[in-house]
């Protein structure tokens, strides 16, 4: 029986961005996450665990095999990745090649959590949801819907994520 918990995997992206008011420049310090369960009044059993904070545009193949080898190693059946938005589809479709017997849920915010109006805390609580019901697969959730790794993309000049087949 796998453990019944859900582990976050912190890895950066708009999600974790602080904003710095005197230079106007976004910067990372560390995640968002548990002031965000706190926020949502979440009751689920949730173990978080920073990987890394980088901008999703700068993250690398090793960056990709190390969250893949802390997905594999994980105990619990339930993950969910935050990461940046401009990358998330390559590191899920890196993820599921490998990746069969989990649920893995990639999930970021189009806008930084510390401006207050932020997509953000809205998908995380999409991504813990969808952890909990979907069958073994790698998927991206985003605006309160969920894709399968291989059937997404971001659409750049609308802001959201969609369906490649329409």
């Amino acid at each position: 029986m796998k453990n019944k918990y859900i582990k976050i995997f912190a890895t950066g992206g708009t999600f974790d961005k602080e904003f710095n008011e005197i230079n106007g420049e976004l910067y990372f310090k560390e995640t968002n996450l548990y002031q965000l369960l706190q926020l949502g009044r979440s009751q689920i059993d949730v173990k978080i665990e920073t990987l890394m904070m980088i901008d999703s545009l700068l993250m690398s193949d090793e960056d990709r095999q190390y969250i893949l080898d802390k997905c594999s190693k994980e105990k619990t059946s339930k993950i969910i990745i935050t990461h940046g938005t401009d990358t998330m589809v390559e590191t899920s479709k890196f993820i599921a090649k490998y990746v069969k017997d989990k649920v893995v849920i990639l999930t970021g915010a189009m806008i930084p959590i510390k401006f207050g109006s932020s997509d953000g805390l809205f998908n995380l609580g999409s991504a813990l949801s969808f952890a909990q019901v979907l069958e073994s697969g790698v998927y991206i959730t985003m605006n309160g819907q969920y894709f399968k790794s291989d059937n997404v993309r971001k659409n750049k000049k609308l802001g959201v994520f969609e369906k490649i087949d329409f």
